[in-house]
């Protein structure tokens, strides 16, 4: 990795750049990269682990079977493929009949996950929650991993 960066390339090209990293190396090399590209340099980076790919991306092409399935900045995508899931941390209670406004997804102390139509509905949703007196200390829009997104485009079928 050394003798590849030492010069300050206009282009890098890096295949799996992580593998077989221990944690701290693996933020080193990272942060490396992020100096790289702030300093100018072009970086394509070549991997299957889409975690990795929302953490240091800006950009990208999801390749499947050898042809482009999905390409563009990955805010974008990862909007594109909303749901418009919700999480909603509260304290006390939520009124009972709150079910006919949402989907609920899931449900924990304290915390529920919802399906909402779109995001007019989810400041509706929100303001009846906090008429009824629901204590909220937390709402989020849940957006897809881009694991998520490639598995939806590609069937959930590969062929490594």
């Amino acid at each position: 990795f050394i003798s590849t960066v030492i010069h300050n390339p206009d282009l890098l090209i890096l295949d799996e750049p992580f593998s077989g990293l221990d944690p701290i190396n693996t933020n080193l090399i990272r942060e490396e990269i992020d100096n790289l590209n702030k300093n100018g340099t072009t970086i394509l980076f070549s991997t299957h682990r889409m975690e990795q790919v929302e953490q240091i991306c800006e950009n990208i092409v999801l390749i499947n079977k050898g042809k482009n399935v999905l390409e563009g900045a990955v805010d974008q995508i990862k909007n594109d493929f909303k749901e418009h899931i919700y999480k909603i941390d509260f304290n006390g209670t939520l009124p009972e009949n709150f079910e006919e406004h949402v989907t609920l997804v899931e449900a924990q102390t304290n915390s529920i996950k919802v399906q909402l139509i779109d995001v007019a509905h989810a400041n509706k949703f929100l303001n009846y929650l906090l008429s009824n007196g629901t204590f909220i200390t937390g709402f989020n829009e849940i957006l897809p991993t881009l694991n998520e997104i490639f598995i939806k485009i590609v069937g959930g079928v590969s062929d490594e």
